[in-house]
């Protein structure tokens, strides 16, 4: 049986079927015969049920909602709360209508807490005054994650680490961290700035983002490019008495590489926290597009590993990871940053085979040069293998998918890992800038799609769903009693193709379909997959 399982992993809920009845024979020699033909059988029930029909490819469709500056949501400080709701129930109608599945909200833009915090501060970009709870009391975050999952929405709780305030804007809460450490809050530009050099400060940012991690059911920890600052032209970052605290107790680095260090410890360390703490929640980081100038060769542009003193390419080798989703803010065309080009270096810098997602800079398209063409361009190129993969051949259904045999198993078996795309930001799809909702409803993504699994993290698929039965036109099927279930995929069949064409939340037990043939899974929070039900309408 461990054979089975190592052939054919997608049949583990069968495997453990087949056990059961294997177990329940009375083994005498008289039964050997028919027990190895009952084996057999299923065997090739087994490679017949996988090999017989293509299901629908996965692919991440995520949008950051930005709070920051009320770029995104809400869309002024100190709205009433049930505005504050609104505008983001309607933010998460809008994905839903546009197939998108996955939400990256910011929650910590600058030290304080769209959440309930004992860390931090209430958000000013929430109340309008930093420390003021909502009124009437709710929870952001809280509301924000039900009303997501509700949706089959990932929700992704985005933090930056070290950015203390924005262009002098306000003043500082008491429990603020740059009111409680100001000996490490510096002035830099018109921002404010905390030392990622500095052990309390590394501290802060670790606890604040550890505390969310137990108390909140979020999907992942998200990070964007902000680790130091972006330079000013001329001015070092003024971190000196603590380079030199650090060089009075022995330390050798030279002061970028001791930038470096301080930021690789907080990566390292929350990556390994965040899964001892909860092995389902994701670690995604969003860099700046360009790793370094010349990388590829053609490449032209600011340099992160000396400016932001982010060695991403060490994080991707180390595995700190579980998707990176680099920013690629540029069109395909200009040879100096290249879309494409650019994409290709990530995935061939990937030998752990993380989960890489293109972000996309959906925030241009206002300006007269970026076309919705454009975009659905890079849609299409991020869909396609990368030619160089240092993965083995596998024989590719079309772009973007995945053969029903791949799903659920290791990376290392297939070719592909440009899994999916991020937009910045939310309020273009909001606005329907230049029509591009219609064309992504009609065209790019005109259905749903399950985001890609990670096995690394768990690839044990759910139980399937129980009591499948059909009365007048229905679906129905027991609940979930397991508290594995997050959603259930129903496929249609269409020659031999099984279409994904509805996910419906946990707490759903009806479908009201046309007739047809159709499949249903019951799917984990990892988006792993059940074996299906078939069932048949008439």
């Amino acid at each position: 049986m461990t054979l089975i399982r190592k052939l054919f992993p997608r049949a583990n809920n069968l495997h453990k079927f087949t056990l059961k009845i294997l177990k329940s024979i009375r083994f005498r020699p008289k039964y050997l015969l028919w027990t190895a033909l009952l084996s057999l059988t299923l065997i090739l029930t087994t490679m017949n049920h996988l090999a017989a029909a293509t299901f629908s490819p996965r692919e991440f469709r995520g949008v950051w909602v930005a709070s920051v500056h009320n770029i995104d949501w809400p869309s002024k400080a100190g709205l009433p709360v049930a505005q504050q709701q609104a505008e983001l129930l309607n933010i998460l109608d809008r994905m839903q209508e546009l197939n998108l599945n996955a939400l990256v909200l910011q929650v910590r833009p600058t030290g304080d807490a769209f959440y309930n915090s004992s860390y931090e501060p209430w958000s000013g970009w929430l109340t309008g005054t930093q420390g003021t709870p909502p009124q009437p009391y709710y929870d952001p975050l809280e509301f924000a994650i039900a009303e997501s999952h509700k949706r089959n929405i990932e929700l992704h709780a985005w933090f930056n680490p070290y950015r203390a305030q924005l262009s002098g804007k306000g003043s500082f809460a008491p429990n603020h961290m740059a009111a409680k450490y100001p000996q490490y809050a510096y002035q830099y530009g018109n921002n404010v700035w905390m030392d990622p050099g500095a052990k309390v400060i590394q501290d802060q940012t670790f606890n604040t983002i550890m505390d969310v991690v137990r108390r909140y059911d979020v999907d992942a920890i998200h990070f964007d490019d902000y680790f130091y600052p972006y330079p000013q032209k001329g001015v070092d970052f003024p971190d000196a008495q603590t380079y030199g605290a650090y060089q009075a107790s022995g330390g050798t680095l030279s002061v970028s590489d001791w930038r470096r260090q301080n930021v690789n410890d907080l990566v390292e360390r929350l990556y390994n926290s965040i899964h001892t703490e909860k092995p389902y929640v994701k670690f995604g980081i969003s860099p700046f597009g360009i790793y370094r100038p010349g990388d590829p060769p053609t490449i032209q542009g600011f340099d992160q590993y000396e400016g932001l003193y982010a060695d991403v390419k060490l994080w991707m080798e180390k595995g700190w990871l579980d998707y990176l989703a680099p920013q690629l803010y540029w069109r395909i065309d200009p040879p100096a940053q290249s879309y494409p080009v650019l994409l290709n270096w990530w995935l061939q810098n990937n030998p752990q085979h993380r989960h890489i997602y293109a972000g996309n800079a959906l925030y241009k398209l206002p300006n007269p040069d970026w076309t919705v063409s454009e975009m659905v361009r890079q849609v299409a190129i991020s869909r396609q293998p990368e030619s160089h993969s240092p993965a083995p051949e596998v024989q590719s259904l079309e772009p973007g998918s995945q053969s029903p045999e791949l799903e659920n198993q290791s990376p290392e078996l297939g070719k592909q890992f440009s899994l999916g795309n991020i937009f910045f930001s939310m309020k273009h799809f909001q606005n329907n800038v230049k029509g591009i909702n219609d064309v992504f409803k009609s065209s790019v993504y005109p259905t749903p799609a399950l985001p890609p699994t990670m096995p690394w993290l768990d690839d044990q698929p759910p139980e399937p769903p129980l009591g499948v039965q059909v009365s007048s036109g229905a679906i129905t099927w027991f609940p979930d009693f397991t508290g594995d279930v997050r959603s259930w995929s129903l496929y249609r069949k269409t020659g031999n193709q099984w279409d994904l064409v509805q996910v419906l939340n946990a707490a759903t037990t009806t479908a009201t379909v046309t007739p047809g043939t159709y499949a249903l899974r019951a799917v984990d929070r990892l988006a792993n997959e059940s074996v299906e039900e078939v069932v048949t309408v008439n």
